[in-house]
């Protein structure tokens, strides 16, 4: 990443933590800089993309200008396409409360860790239902991964959402790709015919690529095969802020694209329960959308370096340790 580049991300994070500050009581802020002083504890590795309450401060009582801000915020974690689909998580729960009778305030939890004004490392996260950002910075760069987006229903039937497939290009990239392979290449790509319930790597701490099947890898596609693959990869690292998404996406490019593998089960037909993964030495793409008879899906990109800014984090630990 370029430092330029990197100052004015970083320097665009930092004044939208300072606005919410400025709107937030004693109280909230210390709600909200609940946590270890060290950002490598290991109690800052869990999470959850299940319901139920989180540490940090609860955007359920939140005033319009302080919430207002925290999707400021949000924002900042994503590209414009990436902000967009952390929102349709958002409002897409707001459906489902309102659906079964549950509506409500949104209730998401922000967490902010170390001093985003400090020379030191400084950490971020929004953690809800179907939602999960976790953001480090450095002086050298900006980590947002563990990232999970998730859609329940996976199709909104009515009200004014109607037809909203949140995470349709997530699902349709995949099954163009699967359906395009013959009998030969779709044999090693489809590893089951019923999926898993869930996302394999689940909410691990660390994400394991051991746990997802080895699949059809790139080398063995052809060419307009490797370009969907391509474009669904990218569909994933462009959730992140164009700088950020760019490293990560040439960092696949240096080490070789070959590395990649793609794998699927389930059915093949729109509406059938299936799941599919990407691998790659740095990083793991999953989707699955099997409960509820296929009509709730879930997206997480992991980055095994990366992830909670684990490679910042040593590089900062030991310069300071020098």
């Amino acid at each position: 990443m370029s430092g330029y580049q990197v100052r004015a991300a970083v320097a665009e994070m930092r004044e939208a933590v300072r606005a919410l500050l400025s709107l937030l009581e004693p109280e909230q802020v210390r709600e909200l800089r609940a946590g270890p002083s060290r950002l490598d504890a290991p109690e800052l590795r869990e999470w959850t993309y299940l319901p139920g309450a989180r540490p940090g401060l609860c955007t359920e009582g939140l005033g319009g200008d302080q919430r207002e801000a925290v999707d400021v915020l949000l924002a900042t974690a994503h590209s414009a396409p990436g902000a967009d689909l952390a929102r349709g998580a958002i409002e897409v729960e707001r459906y489902r409360r309102t659906a079964v009778g549950a509506a409500g305030p949104d209730r998401y939890w922000v967490r902010l860790l170390g001093d985003p004004d400090g020379e030191g490392p400084w950490a971020w996260r929004l953690n809800g239902h179907h939602l999960a950002v976790h953001v480090l910075v450095t002086a050298a760069g900006i980590r947002v991964t563990p990232h999970f987006v998730g859609s329940e229903p996976a199709r909104v039937p009515d009200g004014p959402q109607a037809g909203r497939r949140l995470l349709g290009p997530e699902e349709d990239l995949a099954r163009e790709l699967v359906t395009d392979l013959g009998a030969g290449r779709r044999a090693k790509a489809v590893f089951a015919a019923t999926p898993p319930d869930d996302i394999l790597t689940r909410a691990d701490p660390f994400a394991d690529p051991a746990l997802l099947p080895g699949g059809l890898p790139y080398a063995d596609m052809t060419t307009p095969q490797q370009q969907l693959l391509e474009r669904l990869v990218r569909r994933y690292l462009d959730r992140a802020p164009a700088v950020y998404a760019r490293e990560c996406w040439n960092d696949a490019v240096r080490r070789g694209l070959d590395t990649l593998s793609f794998a699927w089960a389930g059915g093949l037909v729109p509406g059938d329960r299936h799941y599919y993964c990407v691998r790659a030495p740095d990083f793991l793409i999953e989707y699955d959308n099997t409960q509820d008879d296929g009509d709730h899906a879930h997206s997480v990109w992991r980055h095994l370096r990366h992830d909670w800014g684990t490679d910042l984090l040593r590089a900062h630990y030991a310069e300071q340790h020098h």
